[in-house]
């Protein structure tokens, strides 16, 4: 849905802006969508929680140790939900 793209967009600023709680709230608000679950994994890598992040990774097609700089993952998130 365009409404849930525009919602994980805005949610990957606030993660880049260092707003970690709003980002975390809006993937959250979308579990199971690919995109968002894959966000939430960004997240929990962001905060050190490696556990917690490679059960949202493991929901995904993507791994925890595909991406070693979180910052270029999230411009890779970004420009998938921009396609």
């Amino acid at each position: 849905m365009a409404t849930d793209r525009k919602k994980l967009l805005s949610a990957i600023e606030d993660a880049k802006a260092g707003r970690w709680e709003e980002a975390h709230n809006a993937a959250q608000s979308l579990e199971g969508d690919p995109h968002a679950d894959w966000l939430h994994a960004i997240l929990h890598k962001i905060e050190g929680d490696g556990a917690n992040s490679r059960y949202w990774y493991a929901r995904t097609r993507h791994t925890y140790e595909n991406w070693p700089e979180s910052h270029e993952e999230l411009d890779a998130l970004q420009r998938e939900l921009s396609a």
